[in-house]
């Protein structure tokens, strides 16, 4: 699970209501079902009159992106590179088919396919520059579908406080009931304002993050295979994708740096 969506949801709503609380409230009084209907009943079907259905059936798929971790193989795709390199120096392109069977990542499977098979170098980049723009293109779409819940939402809760002050106001007969009626006319507007600033605009952003740390993924692969197809020294190639992951050494390099200093430590202890 992503720690931060979930534990940021909690802590948000929770000192909401602490703080309501503090100041002599009661849940109990925040809870008003009819302006819960007007707000989020509300603001989905302004989000299904805004998107065709055919985008937001993907919906379920959006709210799990927002809530589970993600690698997307960075690691991973960095050790891969660089052994292809090695390998390529060593034995030449071809030699790299039979690698391509175990490598899970679609994008670097394709990518290296189009190098073995002697694709030109620029038309290689078109292609895969292309599948970048094209999942580019399918997550705005989910992130432009929680930016607009975020911002029909507190308009629905303007529209159900106006009609709950309708209501009161055609009804001031009881003035005891008065100052009640009217606060609990609020409470769509808090429910609105809420949900969007707590829950449909954070997640709007954290799917903008996720997408901006996968393209980051893909354009780190795109230039490895690039750099495997032009020759380039493997040695080189690591400082060129390092720039990509923003650290200057990855845990495997750091384990096998440890082993030497291992090694040389015990040489150095049988020697004396």
């Amino acid at each position: 699970m992503d720690l931060s969506t979930i534990i940021g949801v909690i802590v948000g709503f929770g000192f909401l209501i602490v703080g309501y609380s503090l100041e002599g409230g009661t849940v109990s009084s925040l809870g008003g079902l009819s302006a819960a209907l007007i707000v989020f009943g509300g603001t989905a079907g302004a989000v299904l009159i805004s998107f065709p259905l055919s985008d937001l059936k993907n919906l379920p798929k959006w709210f799990k992106l927002a809530f589970t971790s993600q690698s997307f193989g960075t690691a991973e795709a960095y050790e891969t590179l660089i052994r292809f390199a090695e390998k390529a120096r060593r034995e030449g392109l071809l030699s790299l088919e039979q690698e391509l069977e175990v490598v899970t990542d679609r994008f670097t499977k394709q990518g290296m396919q189009l190098v073995i098979d002697g694709t030109d170098p620029e038309i290689t980049r078109e292609i895969l520059e292309s599948n970048i723009a094209v999942l580019e293109k399918r997550h705005k779409v989910g992130i432009a579908v929680f930016e607009a819940a975020g911002g029909y939402s507190p308009t629905m809760g303007i529209i159900g406080t106006v009609m709950g002050l309708v209501m009161v106001l055609g009804n001031l007969s009881d003035p005891d009931a008065l100052s009640h009626s009217i606060a609990a006319a609020f409470i769509a507007t808090l429910y609105g304002v809420g949900s969007a600033n707590l829950l449909w605009l954070p997640i709007a952003t954290k799917l903008k993050m996720k997408d901006k740390a996968e393209v980051a993924a893909m354009e780190m692969v795109l230039d490895g295979i690039l750099s495997i197809q032009a020759g380039e020294n493997p040695s080189i190639l690591k400082e060129k994708l390092k720039t990509h992951i923003g650290t200057t050494m990855l845990p495997s390099e750091e384990k096998a740096q440890e082993g030497i200093a291992e090694s040389r430590r015990a040489t150095a202890s049988e020697s004396r």
